[in-house]
């Protein structure tokens, strides 16, 4: 697929209304079999709060293994609030919820509504819910934010230490793409705000023709933003990794094949058959 033809896609997707890309269900009924979902998930991997969170990520991934991709799921309310939804996901919830879910299995106290606070510490900047700005839109921020909340860490500088160029504006510059956004020009400043000083930290990645070197050093579990150079942009997409017959690939919540999946590809594969991606940058849960 051309570099051109990806982000004509990407356009469009992003300006499809929420009520195209959801299904009719109420918040109320998500969220009632959502309960019902964590507690057949808790029942299943009780017996594994010894193992680390890395690993109960990806066995509660494989868990959700066929879920349907949904899109705009965070997106419908008219003002902002904690969505939990657990039927449905798109890359970066499918990632939130199973982190949100590992976390709470190592918790002492293991409720729903520990997961909810966990969900919400993981997903809002500081934990705290102002309103659509508080929610962590970019992934490098969000990678910045849970660092800072000892949720995870990022070892992209760890490993190659190849200084990461990231211009943020997609948001800023697109409101019409966005509910909340449209017409709402506190929020557009509030976002614009965000993005300068996104675009001012200093961040690494490593470059996807590099991944080989440091490939044994990714662990089952590492949460990765795949890095693009589509303008305005700093990931793309959002994975985990996960090791099958000892090749490293990715377990993600697919927009094309429109479910939660494992590739066939490894993630060198991935990576190089996309002219969009750059390479990645890794969040391990801590």
């Amino acid at each position: 697929m051309s570099k051109k033809f990806y982000i004509i896609f990407f356009l469009l997707f992003l300006s499809i209304p929420a009520t195209f890309s959801q299904s009719a269900w109420s918040d109320a009924d998500i969220e009632k079999q959502s309960v019902n979902a964590f507690e057949d998930i808790v029942d299943k991997f009780k017996t594994d709060k010894s193992k680390s969170t890395g690993d109960l990520l990806i066995k509660i991934g494989r868990y959700l293994l066929e879920k349907p991709y949904v899109g705009h799921t965070l997106e419908h309310n008219d003002t902002e609030q904690l969505v939990v939804n657990l039927l449905q996901f798109d890359c970066t919830t499918l990632a939130e919820n199973c982190l949100a879910l590992a976390r709470t299995l190592k918790n002492p106290v293991c409720r729903y509504d520990t997961f909810r606070k966990e969900l919400q510490a993981i997903r809002y900047r500081n934990g705290q819910i102002a309103d659509y700005t508080s929610r962590l839109h970019y992934f490098s921020d969000w990678i910045f934010n849970n660092v800072q909340k000892n949720i995870v860490r990022d070892i992209s500088c760890e490993m190659g230490n190849v200084p990461f160029t990231v211009y943020v504006d997609y948001m800023s510059q697109h409101p019409e793409s966005y509910k909340m956004l449209k017409n709402n020009a506190g929020f557009i400043n509030k976002i614009t705000a965000t993005e300068k000083e996104i675009s001012a930290r200093k961040n690494c990645f490593i470059p996807k023709n590099e991944i080989q070197k440091y490939e044994s050093l990714i662990h089952d579990g590492d949460i990765l933003g795949i890095t693009t150079n589509m303008k305005g942009m700093d990931i793309s997409h959002v994975v985990m990794a996960v090791y099958e017959n000892k090749q490293l690939r990715i377990l993600h919540a697919s927009s094309k094949l429109m479910k939660v999946v494992i590739s066939n590809e490894t993630l060198i594969q991935y990576l190089a058959n996309r002219s969009d991606a750059t390479g990645i940058v890794i969040a391990r849960p801590l």
